[in-house]
């Protein structure tokens, strides 16, 4: 008895997706909370970094000189530890960072200010 070949049909292929093992998930799950646990590291240097911004200008008598940014610096270190305070650690990132930029307003119109007095 003769075999008879049938022509490829390329139609009655099953194509799998790719599997992914337990290592595969587990690597996810890590990444995950090494992703997550990081959050509130970069929370503390930046919060520390904007927290010594504000004293600075403070200082430099920024609350006088530069009341408006002063303020909103201040506001926004404040707002940025109630929010890492809920665990929402991105938000509190970026609001530390806004601070810490209108800090350095502050201390730059604040140095300007002592310039012009002849400090």
């Amino acid at each position: 008895m003769a075999s008879i070949d049938r022509p490829a049909d390329r139609t009655s292929r099953v194509v799998r997706a790719p599997r992914f093992g337990r290592g595969s998930a587990l690597a996810v799950a890590l990444g995950g909370v090494l992703a997550a646990g990081c959050g509130n590291t970069i929370y503390a240097i930046q919060v520390n970094s904007t927290s010594a911004k504000v004293e600075e200008a403070r200082e430099l008598g920024a609350e006088q000189y530069a009341p408006y940014e002063f303020w909103f610096a201040q506001e926004h270190l404040a707002k940025a530890q109630s929010e890492a305070a809920e665990a929402d650690y991105s938000d509190a990132i970026n609001l530390a960072e806004v601070g810490e930029e209108y800090a350095d307003k502050a201390i730059q119109l604040a140095k300007n200010a002592h310039r012009g007095a002849g400090r």
